[in-house]
């Protein structure tokens, strides 16, 4: 059902009596982790904005056919070469879930670092999810750690429900007001507002 250019690609499968054969398209880059990782999570401004306009136009598309990610996380985004310049593409489908325009689901999922509240909290979500969820990714690419994390699960849980994330350590104090007003307004508080 997904053809878009950030995406990854099914090209078949093809099965036996003991195995499912899934083809896709080859993917040299390794994941966005990697990515970041290699490059000791510095990357600019610009090259931020290049990675989450791509993942945002893809949850567009996906968000356009009612389908819910719910497991976006860098080890989740694959790039396709090992340049600085690689394009990325969404893979790993076995959460996603189908969400209508007037449903919601119950259903837990996702990382929990990446994992929106209303999903800890367990309320009725839709797929809002994945803003979140990209919000924290943004954060990331542009502050090179996680807005919410700790060695304990239930301090990452607590942090995410309870806290506001932090924007007053470097490198936020260089980053731009308005890459920093989507982080914080669009994505982490205010997702109702994303135009999705």
């Amino acid at each position: 059902m997904c053809q878009h250019p950030s995406i990854i690609r099914l090209l078949d499968i093809f099965e036996n009596q003991d195995y499912i054969y899934i083809i896709m398209e080859h993917l040299a880059g390794g994941d966005l982790f990697t990515y970041l990782e290699k490059r000791d999570f510095e990357i600019s401004e610009d090259r931020a904005k290049v990675l989450s306009h791509q993942i945002a136009t893809a949850l567009y598309y996906l968000h356009s056919f009612g389908v819910a990610h719910r497991d976006l996380k860098p080890e989740n985004i694959l790039m396709v070469s090992d340049d600085n310049e690689s394009d990325l593409k969404i893979v790993d489908f076995g959460l996603s879930k189908i969400i209508g325009p007037n449903e919601h689901s119950l259903d837990p999922f996702g990382t929990l670092s990446y994992v929106a509240p209303e999903v800890l909290l367990q309320k009725p979500y839709g797929k809002e999810v994945d803003l979140w969820s990209l919000g924290v990714i943004m954060y990331l690419l542009l502050s090179r750690v996680l807005p919410f994390d700790d060695e304990e699960d239930k301090e990452i849980a607590r942090q995410t429900i309870q806290d506001a994330p932090d924007f007053s350590f470097e490198p936020w104090d260089k980053v731009s007001n308005a890459a920093k007003d989507i982080v914080k307004s669009k994505c982490l508080v205010d997702r109702d507002s994303f135009c999705f």
